[in-house]
């Protein structure tokens, strides 16, 4: 153990990426330890597609983030504004009032001027025209608070960050699992690694752990999320099984925020165990708002309009786990299906058609079919038709006298051809975690006290999400509170923290 790093930072996905650039900006040696092989590296920001929350004030704002959007796209665009305030009460809103404050203010009010300085670092941004617009009298419509998407989604997003990282002279080494932090009695004074089979110990005046949540780890989710969650999908990297958070346990750590909940989505339900970076966030299914949703006794189970999927897709995957035998089917008709998401046209898909509602009903595997065609009759018949629909706003189109309500966006299922689609349940990532400081990143004791010498950011941060959380906020928080991770060590290293 002859080097002393001023800063390791244990991960490599996006949080880590930005503990790392903000501490080598401000000067410090930098080693970057990656569990992943290099093909598989960044967590789970390489399996995201690359959507990012911030508050901005209207195009101006955008431009500054996205110097590339052309006149043109901003003539045939309606880009809105999304406020802080209207990002804390997103926040606030979807978490039913369990988001740490202190932390909430943090995000929301830091993630514009974050988005500066990820982009004056070189990462490049774009409008998600493809997932998040629709175009309405020749113009794109953005709706739900969230307008831009990293370069190439999460691959693109990983791969910039690291050839960034890589040109300021940051080492990152991959194959190397962190197994345990080094600490004095007093400080974490390092890292114990393992890496081709060895052991070693690798010294450094502060640690960033960075490792992301235990959504891979079968064991931990049964035991803090609950019975049935080995029966999950993993959405995204089979590499975070929890390591960061027990190493900074083992130490003392303060445990934080909703252990008993996670951002868990609708996922094909034939897709692998965990992540397939071939695919990537296509095993997803979000165009639920403009269908329904029914499980094997043939019965709809949630309102499917309740919000713009933005509010309500982190949350339903717990729902259809909930549902007998873990599924549901997504059912569409001929008169939406021109709205279905881009995930909904890939060659690997759990989909079956049919030209009528009764051959429908007869290809749902795992569905009662007569069950099925007596929801389906009682649902058309209880739709408000005389409403009109508007898949760009909350348009009150909803049904009446059902046991389970549909608030918006309720059409009749009664045009073929039809399309339906099989889901599960896919966890994306933990909400439990760390207590951090707010203003530092640093790791708080059961005393509340800091621990000198160890931060935290991205998943393992705990207290932000509590239930639900709005879509493209794990980005922007691993962001914020992965620079300030970096920043954090450098004033206290440099004296001024």
């Amino acid at each position: 153990m002859s080097r002393k790093w001023d800063l390791i930072v244990v991960g490599a996905g996006n949080a880590a990426f930005c503990a790392a650039l903000a501490a080598r900006e401000a000067g410090l040696d930098v080693l970057m330890l990656e569990r992943a092989p290099r093909d598989e590296n960044g967590g789970n920001s390489r399996f995201t597609a690359g959507a990012i929350r911030f508050a901005y004030r209207g195009v101006e704002d955008l431009r500054a983030v996205m110097p590339d959007l052309s006149d043109d796209e901003i003539a045939m665009t309606d880009f809105g504004t999304y406020t802080t305030d209207q990002f804390f009460d997103d926040m606030f809103r979807v978490t039913r009032y369990r988001t740490d404050p202190a932390l909430c203010e943090a995000l929301v009010t830091r993630s514009f001027e974050t988005m500066l300085w990820l982009r004056e670092k070189g990462v490049r941004f774009q409008p998600i025209y493809g997932r998040q617009a629709f175009k309405i009298d020749g113009k794109f419509k953005f709706w739900g608070g969230l307008t831009v998407e990293s370069w190439g989604g999460g691959p693109g997003l990983v791969d910039q960050e690291t050839a960034i990282a890589e040109r300021l002279g940051i080492e990152i080494r991959y194959e190397a699992r962190a197994v345990s932090l080094l600490h004095d009695g007093h400080a974490v004074t390092g890292v114990r690694v393992k890496r081709g089979g060895a052991i070693h110990d690798l010294a450094a005046r502060a640690v960033v752990v960075a490792s992301g949540g235990f959504e891979a780890n079968p064991e931990m989710r049964t035991r803090y999320l609950g019975p049935g969650w080995e029966l999950a999908k993993v959405r995204g990297t089979r590499f975070n099984t929890g390591d960061g958070i027990k190493m900074a346990l083992d130490v003392g750590a303060s445990p934080y925020g909703n252990w008993s909940g996670c951002h868990a989505v609708g996922w094909d339900y034939n897709a692998p165990e965990f992540g397939d970076l071939t695919v990537g966030d296509n095993f997803q299914k979000h165009s639920y708002p403009w269908g329904i949703m029914v499980t094997a006794h043939g019965r709809r189970f949630v309102d499917e309009g309740a919000d713009f999927r933005n509010y309500t897709y982190a949350k339903y995957g717990r729902v259809v786990l909930e549902q007998p035998d873990q599924f549901a089917w997504q059912i569409f008709d001929r008169k939406v299906v021109h709205l279905l998401r881009d995930e909904y046209r890939i060659r690997r898909v759990t989909k079956v058609t049919a030209p009528t509602l009764e051959e429908l009903a007869g290809k749902l595997e795992g569905v009662d079919p007569r069950a099925f065609l007596e929801e389906v009759r009682a649902y058309n018949s209880a739709v408000r038709t005389d409403i009109p629909f508007d898949a760009n706003v909350k348009d009150g189109r909803c049904t009446e006298g059902l046991p389970v309500r549909k608030s918006n966006w309720a059409n009749t299922i009664d045009e073929g051809p039809f399309e339906a689609y099989q889901v599960t349940c896919g966890i994306t990532f933990t909400f439990g975690g760390l207590r951090i400081d707010p203003n530092t990143a640093q790791v708080l004791d059961t005393d509340m006290a800091p621990i000198p010498g160890l931060y935290a950011a991205g998943e393992l941060v705990g207290g932000l999400f509590y239930f639900n959380y709005p879509g493209g906020t794990g980005l922007m928080s691993g962001s914020v509170f992965g620079r300030m991770a970096g920043n954090g060590v450098a004033g206290a290293l440099q004296g001024r923290g």
